[in-house]
């Protein structure tokens, strides 16, 4: 019983300022690491809607087409499609580019297009619908 509550045997030791710095860098680099990577999920986002809008108009103009056999697709618009949306929607969607400009959806072509040169990622190359390109 010769233990003094509070005394250590010396060999104990903390951490010196110069270990906490580095942990403090570590997790500053993971966190700017984290918050950009972020900044670019929410451009794969914007992106990924526009192409469920585009998906929702083509299926509601071949919904529309299938009802009526002998309209043209050069003649859909607005009105003609809108009770074919699902949910009841009240407008043609829209979609939004990254600079957070709208862009119209052309409804008179099979299958439907942004109008103006659109590309959620500004990249021709990447798939994210590349209007005109195969």
């Amino acid at each position: 019983m010769d233990r003094v509550i509070g005394k250590t045997n010396g060999n104990c030791r903390g951490l010196t300022i110069i270990e906490i710095s580095v942990v403090l860098a570590v997790l500053l680099m993971l966190a700017t690491m984290i918050f950009l990577s972020l900044n670019g999920m929410n451009d794969w986002k914007k992106a990924k809607l526009a192409g469920e809008n585009l998906r929702v108009v083509y299926l509601a103009q071949k919904t529309y087409l299938a009802d009526h056999p002998t309209d043209s697709v050069s003649a859909l618009d607005a009105s003609k499609l809108l009770p074919y949306l699902p949910n009841g929607a009240a407008a043609i969607p829209q979609i939004e580019k990254l600079d957070g400009t709208e862009v119209v959806i052309k409804l008179d072509v099979m299958p439907p297009v942004a109008t103006g040169s659109y590309d959620p990622s500004g990249r021709t190359d990447d798939g994210l619908w590349d209007v005109g390109k195969p």
